[in-house]
């Protein structure tokens, strides 16, 4: 008995362990802009390639209108046609002066939070890559979270493919947890 109950424990402890290995870090920042504009909550993954690497879709309001276009664009050398990052931009179609309401602040600069819109798979980059990312938009919240990337080749620099999840949600997102 006493044997089957060190087992027990001692494989709660590697299954406990694991599962804090698999944690990811939470970045959290709020947007430039602090409107009380709410939306219709959804949940989507964006799955991304070097053939389809442009996403779009649309974010309706809490009134089930068009309110917002979410795009997520690649990046990579210039003149050259591999990715290295992705860059996701969301824009107020009520205020098209602002491309990206995703920024903590209007001036670039290398804080990362003003950077959670940057996909960006370098190890040195501002934020983790597998990172959960918050940034709450006037009244509500988006999260951000790359599930799987590929470089390709495995040992270049170059992205292959990613798999982003994105939560559009009226309520902050870190209380459910």
């Amino acid at each position: 008995m006493k044997r089957l109950t060190l087992v027990l424990c001692l494989v709660l402890f590697v299954v406990g362990f694991m599962r804090a290995q698999d944690t990811q870090p939470t970045v959290y920042a709020e947007s430039f802009r602090k409107g009380a504009t709410r939306i219709t909550e959804e949940k989507f993954e964006a799955r991304l390639t070097l053939e389809n690497g442009v996403y779009r879709a649309m974010i309706k309001d809490s009134r089930g209108s068009d309110r917002y276009e979410l795009t997520i664009s690649p990046q990579g050398p210039e003149g050259d046609n591999q990715i290295t990052s992705w860059r996701v931009q969301l824009r107020d179609l009520h205020h098209g002066i602002y491309k990206n309401i995703l920024l903590a602040e209007q001036q670039p600069s290398s804080d990362p939070k003003n950077n959670l819109w940057w996909l960006n798979p370098d190890p040195f980059g501002p934020v983790p890559t597998r990172a959960r990312r918050i940034v709450k938009v006037d009244g509500f919240y988006v999260v951000i979270q790359v599930k799987d990337f590929r470089f390709s080749p495995p040992d270049s620099p170059y992205v292959g493919s990613m798999t982003v999840q994105f939560q559009f949600s009226n309520n902050d997102p870190r209380e459910a947890r």
